[in-house]
């Protein structure tokens, strides 16, 4: 898996002009899944999200997770973080799960994730022509891969 994690002020996804999650402060998660992932990837990953020291503490140092402020998540699946464009100049997706594997794990990252914050995470749709507005805080934008997890 990886996602690309932001910090935001603020975030929604709207797909056919309808918001399908929201949220205040908190992360604005974009995942992708391939083939190789397995449950063991959701579970580091989610505990990764929601223990992630990036919120400023009284001292303006990141030492707060989105768990710590009682922050929201807002998690959208993105197939093209697993882009590959090594040759030419059109992107190859072929590292990316394919809908039934990638679609049933994108909704259980989110529950997962909602059991370790204790609240309901927003999503997007999948497979969906979603688009997210957001404020990044900081900006602070980091990227995490399952597979790397010795880097992280």
């Amino acid at each position: 898996m990886r996602a690309v994690i932001q910090r935001v002020s603020h975030a929604s996804c709207t797909v056919d002009a309808q918001i399908t999650g929201k949220i205040n402060q908190g992360l604005l998660v974009l995942i992708g899944i391939e083939d190789e992932d397995q449950e063991e990837d959701m579970h580091w990953l989610s505990q990764k999200l929601v223990n992630l020291r990036i919120f400023s503490d009284e001292q303006n140092l990141m030492n707060k997770s989105v768990q710590d402020i009682d922050g929201n998540i807002l998690l959208i699946s993105q197939f093209t973080l697993f882009a590959q464009t090594k040759k030419g100049n059109r992107p190859s997706f072929i590292r990316a799960a394919r809908p039934e594997k990638a679609k049933p794990m994108y909704e259980e990252m989110a529950n997962l994730l909602s059991t370790l914050l204790q609240k309901e995470v927003q999503v997007g749709v999948f497979g969906g022509d979603m688009k997210i507005d957001l404020r990044n805080d900081g900006p602070v934008t980091i990227m995490m891969n399952t597979k790397d997890r010795d880097n992280f």
